[in-house]
């Protein structure tokens, strides 16, 4: 292992976004269990915040109810903001919600964002499972948000949320789409735009969301942030081996469906793309920071340039432990985090 360059120390703030990947042969316990760890590392590291997705149907990822992990995670951690990327809000009560991550911000004041999303999750037969009366509510979204934020911000509500929430509890509105752009402008809350699902997503989105944005009162400017793919690794050749077995992956996601076995970087060097599937990875290329420390710092600079984002949030989904600790590890350094001081 070569000896790490630390390069000068820079104003963007990082985050984390972790999906508690499961390896063949381990199980969920393992899966979790490293989610635990790598938010210890993350805080430990100087990333702002630790956020987990929820994802329903699958035996690649574990993470079906953040709440429960991020009760989890808030245990384990004692200075890092911990958040969900997030709640998707369709399925649920609003009342719900707002009771789960009261809770959650009474636990560990001052550290916990409530990011939702209009999106399954999962396919339409779960989303319609996941409904308490089988029908999923997508088209009610913006007047769902509406409900969460009177919940938490309105006070004495009827009936009222309990505990009762901190004032200071935020809500992040996720997507990828000018829609979910729009409504982020027009109620006044910060915006994730996921650039890891959706590579297609232009400048133009946050462009309109920083023209529409109406001051609130947790946010009166508007703040946006971008979530990437970041794999980086000690050599180039290593990052580039990250990078197949990412791609033959998703590819068997997309073609197989999520309950599949993913592959190790070992395992993916003899598999060969067809052109159809270069074709479609190709769509990818220009939203992901894949290579050596100069070489994903570089990259997470020049996209939160070109989307005009205040800041980055990572995704390392390698197979190997090992591998996704070092890319943060060399991504900290790469950037001159600052290490939390703990009173």
């Amino acid at each position: 292992m070569g000896v790490v360059k630390v390069l000068e120390p820079n104003s963007l703030p990082l985050s984390v976004l972790d999906q508690s990947f499961v390896r063949a042969g381990d199980g969920a316990q393992v899966a979790l269990a490293e989610t635990l760890q790598i938010a210890g590392l993350c805080e430990a590291l100087g990333y702002r915040r630790f956020w987990v997705s929820e994802h329903h149907d699958t035996t690649i990822l574990a993470g079906s109810s953040p709440e429960v992990l991020l009760a989890a995670i808030g245990a384990a951690t004692r200075t890092i903001r911990i958040g969900s990327g997030g709640i998707m809000l369709p399925h649920y009560s609003p009342y719900k919600v707002a009771e789960n991550f009261s809770l959650l911000a009474n636990l560990y004041p001052g550290r916990v964002d409530l990011g939702v999303g209009r999106a399954p999750g999962a396919d339409m037969d779960t989303a319609i499972a996941l409904a308490t009366d089988g029908r999923p509510k997508f088209e009610r979204f913006p007047e769902l948000v509406e409900q969460l934020g009177h919940y938490l911000w309105a006070g004495n509500t009827k009936p009222r949320v309990s505990p009762a929430p901190p004032r200071d509890l935020p809500i992040w509105m996720l997507g990828s789409s000018p829609d979910s752009a729009a409504l982020a402008a027009d109620t006044g809350l910060p915006y994730n735009v996921a650039l890891f699902i959706n590579p297609q997503a232009d400048p133009g989105m946050i462009a309109l969301y920083r023209q529409r944005f109406q001051s609130s009162a947790l946010w009166p400017e508007p703040h946006a942030m971008i979530t990437v793919t970041a794999l980086c690794a000690d050599t180039e050749e290593r990052a580039l081996a990250l990078k197949k077995a990412a791609d033959v992956n998703y590819i068997t996601f997309v073609t197989r469906g999520p309950h599949i076995d993913y592959i190790d970087p070992e395992q993916a060097r003899e598999y060969e793309f067809n052109p159809q599937e270069l074709a479609f990875l190709a769509r990818y290329e220009h939203s992901r920071a894949i290579g050596t420390q100069e070489q994903v710092r570089a990259k997470i600079e020049a996209l939160a340039r070109y989307h005009d984002a205040n800041e980055v949030m990572l995704v390392s989904n390698s197979y190997h432990l090992a591998d996704r600790i070092r890319s943060f590890q060399l991504v900290a350094e790469a950037f001159g985090l600052e290490k939390p001081t703990v009173n």
